[in-house]
Parts: C-alpha cells; structure tokens; sequence
C-alpha cells in the first residue's frame, strides 16, 4: 500500500510559514538593525568630521575665512547625516556614537582653535583659558545631550546646541575678515563670544528646536515667499547677514526663558509625559 507524506503541523502560532514571511516582510517582528555600521550616513558624518579637521588646518596656516567656511559646511553635513539615517532606516548606535565624536572635532575643538589663533593669541593666559571654556562646554554639552536624550522635551535642546555656539565663533570670524579687519584688534569681543558660547552650552536655557516643524504640511503662498526671501538676502552679504542671525538664535534661549521665569510657568524642559522618545533622533 503506498504511504503518503504527512502534511506538516502548523508552527506553534497556527499561521503558515508564508504569512511568517509577510509579516517580516512588512515590518512587523523585525529586528532592529541597530549595530550595523551603514555606509551613506556615515558617509555624512566623516565629511564634517573632515570638516573641522580642514579647519583646524586652516587656522594653524592663518587662513582664516577658509576655516570659518568648513566650520559652516560641516554644519550643513551634520544637520543631514540624522536626516539620511531616518530617511533609509539605517540607525545605529555606532552612528549616534560616530557623529557625536564627529561634533567635538567640528563644532568643539576647530571653532576654539580657531578663534584662539584669530583673535585670543595676544591675551595670553586670558585667552587660552577662553578657548579652553568653549572647547570644554562643547564636550559638556554632547555628553549632556547623549545622556538627556530620554528625558528631554523634543521642541528644545537644553542648552546651546554646540553647532549653533560654533557658528557663533565661525561667523565672527568670517564677519572680521569680510572686513578686512584684524582679529587681534579685538580680542575682548572675541573672548566675550568664546565664553558667552561655552557657558550657554552647559546651562539649562532652552533653545528652539525647530524638530517639531512638519515639512509635510500644506503652507500658505506666503511662507514659500518668505523662505525664497529670506535666502536672497543671506546670497546679498552672508557674513553681514549670517552673524547677527546667530547672535539672535544665541539670545533667544535667555528671552524664553526669562519670560517663562517672570510668568511663572515651569522652566524645566524634562518631559513629564509619558510620550515614547523615538530612538531615531540619536541618529
């Protein structure tokens, strides 16, 4: 008598293996990929890391303006590698790692560097000291945001994000020689700069976030007039243009949250919800 195979019991769950597949397929029971090492972000994220690298360079060689412009686009390079990450879902710890390192050459030792060789070299002790203040806020300051990163409230960072203290350096610098002016005919308002940005790293003062801003939205005709004018104004003089707009951001953290000190609203911006923090902001 001829024997037929059995048919093979179902997995322990009763659904086929095909609907298995489906589900992983689909997203659903997935595992994380969270140690991986990815290529395109990263990518992003050793562009700006050479970007203070050249900075550095540069200052060491007294080319200043050149210095204060990779500092800028280091910026643009670190605001993307997140951005990348979150787009192709390729997160990982060793890339949150990666840019934080990458973000203490570029925005904490390049802009000290530099604004000591440009303006603070003649103050002595005084100004290596100030160099010190700033390049020690910023590490501060990203050990702070990897630690915090939980419990803070998304809408703002909790103290000068360290890309916006280094423009502050990097657009004094580029303003001065836009100018044709020489930074150790003014050494004091470089120290000052130096040591308001360090300081405001480490404080509590909330700074806008701009992470809460939907692109996907619909906007009104208006907005898309004001963003096209808002970049034909920066292309008439970027350094005249680009430092008053960082003074601005660095002194609106103190205007929010004195206000919020003087009506009497809490000035904490830990969360107090019980909202779940996406992992992907650590990039």
């Amino acid at each position: 008598m001829a024997k037929f195979p059995r048919r093979r019991a179902k997995n322990p769950a009763g659904k086929s293996l095909f609907s298995r597949f489906a589900r992983r397929h689909h997203g659903e029971g997935a595992r994380p990929r969270s140690r991986g090492i990815y290529l395109l972000p990263n990518a992003f994220t050793t562009g700006a890391l050479f970007c203070g690298f050249f900075a550095i360079v540069m200052a060491m060689n007294q080319r200043f303006e050149h210095a204060a412009w990779a500092i800028f686009v280091a910026m643009l390079l670190d605001g993307l590698d997140g951005r990348v990450a979150r787009l192709t879902n390729t997160q990982s710890e060793f890339g949150a790692q990666y840019d934080s390192l990458s973000d203490m050459v570029s925005f904490g030792a390049a802009p000290a560097l530099v604004i000591y060789e440009f303006s603070l070299r003649g103050l002595g002790k005084l100004g290596w000291i100030a160099a010190f203040v700033y390049c020690a806020g910023a590490a501060l300051r990203l050990a702070r945001f990897n630690t915090n990163i939980e419990v803070v409230d998304k809408r703002y960072f909790q103290g000068l994000p360290s890309p916006a203290a280094a423009s502050l350096i990097a657009g004094f610098v580029l303003l001065m020689t836009d100018m044709e002016v020489e930074g150790v005919l003014y050494p004091w308002q470089a120290w000052a700069i130096a040591i308001f940005a360090g300081l405001t790293m480490v404080t509590n003062v909330p700074f806008y976030s701009f992470k809460d801003i939907n692109f996907r939205k619909s906007v009104p005709f208006i907005a898309v007039f004001l963003i096209a004018l808002f970049f034909a104004l920066i292309s008439i003089d970027p350094p005249k243009v680009l430092f008053p707009l960082f003074v601005v951001y660095g002194l609106s953290g103190y205007v929010v949250y004195f206000s919020r000190l003087a009506k009497g609203k809490p000035v904490s911006i830990v969360q107090t919800s019980s909202e779940p923090v996406d992992q992907s902001e650590r990039r």
